[in-house]
């Protein structure tokens, strides 16, 4: 197939309103992605106690993960391409890797709470912000290394090195993330209700349920996929069985978390809404609420006097 005819062709034909739906869905979904993520990003990075915090650091780091996966829906989920190791519209393998990114933060940032939660003095004097972003760049080093790898053996190689590691590190990985759920779970609900009311108690508490849901959303738009991968490598057969991934449910549900992460942080941190409502967000309300100051310099409608004036009022 050569570039002209592929590059152009949507992820299905615009023939029916149904692909029509699809298509659309597909791009608001890569845009709504790119935007959140975005927005707590810039939330994070905005706000110096944000940042001296490590927990952040693993949200910025799933932000800036999700943010490439949104950027990459807009060529594997809305044109007709297959991202396949011989496929000639593939990635090289890097698209997916955004996806694992996400999956080895949230898996860190459980790590790093039940390390903070058990044993708060010694991950005090441990774990420091530089060994915290050293543990962020590892996993990502990590991953571009497994990407040049796969990308210098032969196709057959990389398939069986894919095949058996996906095998092994979604059977592992998942039943630690499951686990650390748990664990988490009872920590929050008998160990920190004992614990005498304060502000450490409730931000403790605050961040380990934070975590808990998050963990709780991937697992549950991962666990599909996670099943059919090891089952399809485990048998040795064809996992790939839709036209393309737009269309596959099973990879539209990852996609649907690297959206739904960014709300829960929003949702579930006070100090991410603050900064996002009134530093991120407000200035551009502001400016489009008020269109009259394109207007000359020494020209002032009565009408946002008055406006101006009810405002200040209150």
């Amino acid at each position: 197939m050569s570039n002209s005819s592929w590059v152009v062709s949507p992820v299905l034909p615009l023939t029916s309103f149904g692909n029509v739906l699809m298509f659309l869905f597909n791009i608001l979904l890569a845009a709504s992605i790119i935007f959140l993520n975005v927005s707590v990003s810039l939330s994070i990075m905005l706000n110096g106690a944000l940042r001296n915090e490590n927990r952040f650091m693993y949200m910025l780091s799933t932000c800036f993960s999700d943010i490439c996966t949104g950027v990459s829906y807009y060529y594997v989920g809305v044109l007709d391409v297959k991202d396949t190791f011989n496929s000639p519209t593939g990635t090289f393998y890097i698209v997916p890797t955004f996806l694992g990114l996400s999956y080895m933060a949230i898996l860190a940032a459980q790590a790093d709470r039940y390390h903070a939660v058990t044993t708060p003095f010694k991950y005090s004097k441990r774990m420091t912000r530089n060994r915290t972003l050293l543990v962020i760049c590892s996993y990502w080093v990590y991953a571009f290394v497994i990407v040049a790898v796969n990308n210098l053996v032969t196709v057959t190689v990389a398939r069986r090195v894919t095949s058996f590691g996906s095998f092994v590190a979604n059977m592992f990985t998942v039943i630690i993330m499951i686990g650390l759920n748990i664990r988490l779970f009872i920590i929050a609900k008998f160990q920190l209700e004992r614990e005498p009311p304060s502000d450490d108690r409730d931000n403790k508490r605050s961040s380990v349920y934070l975590i808990l849901v998050v963990a709780a959303f991937f697992l549950c738009t991962w666990l599909p996929i996670f099943c059919h991968v090891t089952a399809c490598n485990f048998i040795g057969s064809i996992c790939y069985t839709f036209k393309n991934e737009g269309t596959d449910p099973l990879r539209v549900l990852p996609r649907v978390n690297a959206c739904l992460t960014p709300i829960l942080y929003i949702r579930g941190c006070a100090a991410i809404r603050t900064t996002l409502l009134s530093q991120v967000w407000k200035p551009c309300c502001r400016r489009r609420r008020h269109p009259g100051r394109l207007g000359p310099a020494g020209i002032q409608s009565p009408r946002r006097t008055s406006k101006v004036g009810w405002m200040s009022s209150n």
